[in-house]
């Protein structure tokens, strides 16, 4: 395999007319994929809409490919301000000892339900392994890593984690089987271009994710399969050799580079506007990925097919319903996170209802504490 190397860094008053040529036609190819992937997506979704505003009538399966042409389209349009950061070129990185195989095994668990709903297998094959890396950017890139392969794969997907006999640096592999072309997830109805290629603006993010980090990063496609490896040349060993005492913190530290959360998907339950708008403003800030459902049902819906990080919901909607989806993803990962807001009041506080704990914040003061408590909740499980 032949690895894949970064674009030339642009650096003022040195770089050549030849790098910067190259830099900046990385850049204009990357802003084109961007605005074609969303017209693309979006003139799917403009058709059903004149279709539904002629005929007044869509039937579920339509609706479910409007939504997902939708949703596309978002997808592609939060990868662009992700690559936009990195070309601003100010994103620094605060590389700590990170345990990589725990990282991949809690991203693979939390993505579990998602794969399922689509058909897919997820095997693993993790060898303990320790880097050194931005936590941060580490989890947005297993992520990316995983976001990639569900778009493409068919029946299974395998991760595995082993290490380099010389240098004896870690290794992360994905491999999956190729969905035919043009074939529609399990759990979505055909529609134009239902499978993006595979150098989509998923694997951007991908490869530009491994760049920054200063990672090697190989990919072989072949009629059947797609394979991705990724190398981490600073891997922790009995004795790490080139790093000092400053290269790795003991504790965790936020990077100076973001959002510590940045990434996350919180979903939240909310049937009245205004508390969603007071939601979003509050935490916008955030870089969270956020969806909003309006009643039980639909929050079991999106659940079924989809894994947040943390839930955010409404004391209206505190029924029994709601306490038996609780407690069924409560059941499965005992430290998902449920963020309530009171009716009424400026409490931010820790409740214990029936053995389990979750946060409670009073309406009053959602722009003031739903930021602390959602880092304060979700960073327990990283």
């Amino acid at each position: 395999m032949n690895a894949i190397l970064p674009p030339p860094l642009d650096t003022p008053h040195t770089a050549s007319p030849l790098i910067q040529s190259s830099s900046d036609e990385h850049w204009r190819e990357l802003i084109g994929q961007v605005g074609s992937d969303i017209a693309q997506s979006l003139s799917s979704a403009l058709e059903r809409v004149t279709v539904l505003a002629t005929t007044g009538k869509i039937d579920r399966a339509g609706l479910r490919a409007l939504r997902e042409e939708i949703e596309q389209a978002r997808r592609v349009g939060m990868i662009g301000q992700q690559l936009a950061r990195f070309a601003s070129g100010r994103i620094r990185q605060s590389p700590e000892q990170i345990t990589i195989t725990q990282v991949v095994r809690d991203v693979l668990v939390q993505r579990g339900r998602e794969a399922t709903a689509r058909g897919i297998e997820v095997r693993q094959a993790l060898r303990p392994a320790e880097v050194i890396v931005d936590p941060t950017l580490l989890h947005t890139l297993v992520q990316s890593v995983m976001d990639w392969a569900l778009e493409h794969a068919r029946e299974q997907i395998e991760f595995r984690i082993d290490l380099k006999p010389w240098p004896a640096h870690a290794r992360l592999f994905c491999q999956f089987l190729l969905k035919a072309s043009g074939e529609a997830p399990a759990d979505v109805v055909a529609r134009h271009d239902a499978t993006p290629g595979l150098d989509s603006m998923t694997w951007r993010l991908v490869q530009q994710i491994c760049w920054t980090l200063g990672l090697v990063i190989d990919r072989v496609d072949t009629s059947e399969t797609s394979s991705v490896l990724i190398e981490f040349p600073r891997t922790v060993q009995d004795k790490i050799e080139g790093v000092s005492v400053a290269d790795v913190e003991p504790d965790f530290g936020v990077s100076e580079n973001s959002k510590p959360l940045a990434g996350s998907q919180v979903l939240v339950l909310a049937a009245r506007r205004e508390l969603r708008t007071e939601v979003r403003d509050a935490i916008r800030h955030m870089g969270l990925v956020l969806d909003f459902v309006s009643s039980v049902d639909e929050a079991e819906e999106y659940c079924r097919d989809t894994l947040p990080h943390a839930i955010i919901y409404e004391s209206a909607s505190a029924g029994q319903r709601f306490e038996r989806l609780r407690s069924g993803l409560s059941h499965d990962f005992p430290n998902f996170v449920f963020i309530e807001i009171a009716e009424e009041g400026s409490r931010f506080a820790l409740s214990g209802e029936n053995g389990r704990r979750h946060a409670v914040i009073g309406r009053d003061t959602v722009l003031q504490s739903l930021p602390s408590a959602l880092i304060y909740e979700l960073s327990r499980n990283m």
